[in-house]
């Protein structure tokens, strides 16, 4: 016991700077425990210096940045939690619509993480370094004065951008799905909850209507006896294609939020070589977080910020008795369209986003229609009553209701390190990421075009098709082999499926085959290192299983990579790419609807991010001339 009260007695009279370096070998949980053994250990994990230590270990960011993020939060403890909780979302996050590729990167913002979707593009004439990206704002995760987190979804409706405000509902450490859902609570206060005017203007009906086609032949004394029995409650993974869609598109119709003051505002700081404008980057950053933290707890511009918060409604939260209605309209609605024969010319003129979500039926293999232009099969809503949670026992899991970020780990079977995805989830997956080392020299993210010398235009064609692949080493056969991922494709009509091999070349096999050019875009001598044999992808075996031709990848003295393919000539030049400095140095371009604007499902082989005005020209033919 003596000795017990010894050691705690060395270890209370260590300075700060001393029990800092020691709190480098433990972590935040460890200092969190000790916390708790007695005040004087409080006292002691309680200092900065140590926290500060912590949140330099986590790795997100750099010193100086740290620093600039603690003037947000209570504490650097407060910082660490945050940071603690966001760094699994840190890296590329993919689906596999559209083809040409749907990429979004989750980096540090300011007190925030934000998620940055890269717009397939061509190259101009500056190249990769000095070109800005383009990208669209997908969703950001903001830290509150205590450390814990506030999400926005980001969208774009009727020519406004709009923020979607929700809830992190977890982050798990080794998470590698991200989904975007919709969850009952159960209602905390009894302050009033956000009323939209879309809802308030129907006239009340009675809760025990059907919700959906889901309640839909329950007699009233089911009913009334579903109401007795304890509610058990339905993931919302669980219900109907259909209805996570419908609930979904409810909920952020009703949630969005209209912020002009934040248009012209940046979402994390721009990449620059001097200190005076990095400090007015950071003052803009403050002040927009300070904006969105008001809008996060008390609503958007028309809100009195001079109110108390108990007069003021979450804008989170829906009440569900309103969902309920809404959703009793809209099923009305659907059931009226279906019912009406002699109107059937009239719903076969559809929208454009009509002919999309008939055309997601189509891949999805539903016989139902999304917004009720044809008929429901009775029989096929009774089948996916018994294959789905239904939809009137997950509203009666809560009084309110409101979007929620779930990033989750799930087992998913993968080939060649693009992994197989459902295509009826809204989610974004995570890119498998193998860090460089010395046995592993050339894996990560690289970037490029087809052609050579590397990013030059030529007079016919401004612009080229902005590749971008994720590179990763495989054992196969005793042999070790380097796959070249593709994730991103910046031509105006896919030429190549979503995460198919560019080209797979065995690393331990050298090649002979003589570099075509002598030198490169500055009339330097082009010096080769290395250079392997393999195989290039290759047009004219179907779209989804392409051929496959040999070639040869040649490794430059600046780093460059090369793979030509031998029959063709034709030459993918690639070079690592610095993802975070080169958003800091993009242009932020509009986003789309918020559903899609996360998670894209439709199939489609076009850029459907090409409209807008300030994109290079689209390639003229949907057939890259210079591929293989």
């Amino acid at each position: 016991m003596l000795s017990e009260s010894c050691g705690l007695s060395l270890l209370v009279a260590l300075p700060d700077d001393i029990f800092s370096i020691i709190s480098r070998f433990l972590l935040p949980r460890d200092l969190c425990n000790l916390s708790v053994c007695c005040k004087s250990l409080c006292s002691l994990v309680a200092s900065e210096k140590i926290w500060l230590t912590q949140c330099d270990m986590v790795g997100i960011l750099p010193h100086e940045e740290l620093i600039e993020w603690r003037k947000g939060v209570s504490s650097y403890q407060a910082l660490c939690c945050f940071l603690v909780s966001v760094k699994p979302l840190i890296g590329i996050w993919v689906h596999q619509n559209p083809e040409l590729g749907n990429v979004v990167y989750v980096m540090p913002g300011f007190v925030s993480v934000v998620g940055c979707r890269i717009i397939p593009q061509e190259l101009g004439p500056l190249g990769v370094e000095d070109g800005p990206i383009l990208w669209a704002p997908v969703f950001e995760i903001i830290a509150d004065f205590d450390g814990s987190t506030i999400f926005f979804l980001h969208g774009r409706e009727k020519g406004h951008d709009y923020l979607y405000p929700g809830l992190i509902k977890a982050v798990e450490r080794s998470c590698n799905v991200l989904l975007l859902e919709v969850e009952p609570t159960q209602q905390k206060n009894q302050g009033k909850l956000l009323q939209s005017s879309s809802l308030v203007q129907y006239p009340e009906k009675e809760i025990s209507r059907k919700v959906g086609r889901s309640n839909s032949g329950l007699s009233r004394s089911q009913r009334v006896l579903e109401q007795s029995e304890p509610v058990q409650a339905v993931p919302f993974s669980k219900l109907a294609f259909s209805d996570r869609r419908k609930l979904l598109e409810t909920v952020t119709s009703q949630v969005r939020l209209k912020v002009s003051d934040l248009e012209s505002r940046p979402l994390f700081p721009q990449l620059r070589d001097d200190v005076e404008n990095f400090q007015k980057d950071m003052v803009l950053l403050s002040e927009r977080r300070s904006i969105l933290l008001k809008i996060f707890k008390f609503g958007g511009d028309d809100i009195d910020w001079k109110a108390g918060p108990e007069l003021l409604s979450d804008p989170t939260q829906l009440e569900l008795s309103e969902i309920r209605k809404t959703l009793d309209i809209w099923s009305s609605v659907r059931s009226t369209l279906s019912g009406d024969h002699g109107h059937k010319h009239l719903t076969k003129s559809k929208t454009l986003g009509g002919y999309f979500r008939n055309s997601f039926r189509q891949i999805l293999g539903r016989s139902g229609s999304i917004n009720g232009t044809c008929t429901i099969s009775r029989n096929s809503s009774s089948a996916s009553e018994n294959r789905h949670g239904l939809l009137h026992q997950f509203l009666k899991s809560g009084d309110t209701i409101g979007l929620t970020l779930h990033a989750c780990t799930m087992k998913l079977s993968s080939y060649r390190a693009w992994p197989n995805m459902h295509d009826s989830r809204f989610a974004l997956y995570k890119l498998p990421m193998q860090a460089p080392r010395t046995d592993q020299e050339y894996a990560g993210l690289w970037g490029g075009t087809f052609g050579w010398p590397p990013g030059r235009p030529s007079e016919d064609k401004p612009g080229k098709a902005l590749f971008f692949l994720l590179l990763s080493y495989e054992e196969s056969r005793g042999q070790r082999l380097l796959i070249a991922t593709k994730i991103l494709e910046g031509t105006h009509y896919v030429l190549h499926p979503n995460g198919s091999a560019m080209f797979i070349v065995n690393v331990d096999e050298p090649s002979l085959d003589p570099f075509p050019w002598d030198t490169d875009a500055d009339s330097c001598p082009v010096n080769v290192k290395h250079a392997f044999v393999g195989e290039g992808i290759a047009n004219g075996y179907g779209f989804r299983y392409p051929g496959s031709k040999p070639g040869s990848l040649f490794v430059t003295q600046n780093g460059l990579l090369a793979f030509i393919w031998k029959e063709s000539r034709a030459v993918l030049t690639l070079q690592r790419l610095n993802l975070p400095e080169l958003l800091k140095k993009g242009e932020q371009v509009p986003a789309l609807l918020p559903i899609n604007n996360f998670s894209y499902l439709t199939k489609s082989y076009s850029n459907v991010f090409a409209g807008f005005s300030n994109m290079s020209t689209c390639l003229s033919s949907p057939r890259c001339a210079s591929s293989p």
